[in-house]
């Protein structure tokens, strides 16, 4: 038995702590089958709750699988805007923003799955989401790069959809690879990496 059916089959839950519970079943469900394969009975089992409960929440597999990207695209930007947030010395932010990717796709539940790997990209409104996930992010790096590196905002988004790209391809290579380098020296390599090219542009030094 699941650990989501064992904490809730039987358990009276406020409707936020309902929903919370079902996305998390469902997240199994979809980063285990993805999303053509996976039945709205497969979730309502690993959720431990009939179809007409997991129905009330979500009127379709589609409008639940939504619900799901939206929450874990919400959770990257986050991580990514608090990397950025957490301080004003630019090779920390480098380090701390491939930190947040390494971290995201080593997460529990393989929900990285759902944004980088998702069979349903082809669908606009879930593409768009997974779309706004990534232009979030990038909007918050063009911004500190804007501000500290001397370059107009269109260079700046460019460095920014670069140093995007190479964070989340090097920590997908770097799971699928077994995590065969330990994470923190992954992630010092790749901020590295991004932080010798980084540095020679102008007043990006404090």
């Amino acid at each position: 038995m699941s650990e989501v059916t064992a904490a809730h089959r039987g358990t009276r839950l406020s409707r936020g702590a309902r929903r919370a519970q079902l996305l998390l079943a469902a997240r199994d469900v979809f980063a285990a089958q993805g999303y053509h394969a996976a039945a709205m009975d497969d979730i309502a089992e690993r959720a431990g709750v009939s179809k007409p409960v997991l129905y009330q929440h979500f009127p379709g597999k589609l409008e639940l699988y939504r619900a799901l990207l939206t929450t874990y695209a919400d959770e990257l930007v986050e991580r990514v805007r608090g990397a950025i947030a957490a301080t004003t010395d630019n090779q920390e932010r480098v380090h701390a923003v491939f930190s947040a990717y390494f971290d995201f796709v080593a997460g529990e539940g393989q929900s990285y799955r759902l944004i980088f790997e998702s069979d349903l990209r082809r669908e606009p409104e879930a593409a768009a989401v997974v779309d706004g996930a990534s232009a979030r992010s990038v909007d918050a790096i063009a911004a500190a790069v804007t501000a500290d590196a001397g370059l107009d905002e269109s260079r700046a988004r460019l460095l920014a959809v670069g140093l995007v790209g190479l964070s989340q391809f090097a920590a997908q290579y770097w799971l699928d690879a077994a995590q065969n380098v330990p994470r923190d020296e992954a992630v010092a390599l790749m901020s590295s990496l991004a932080w010798r090219g980084l540095a020679g542009f102008p007043l990006v030094h404090d």
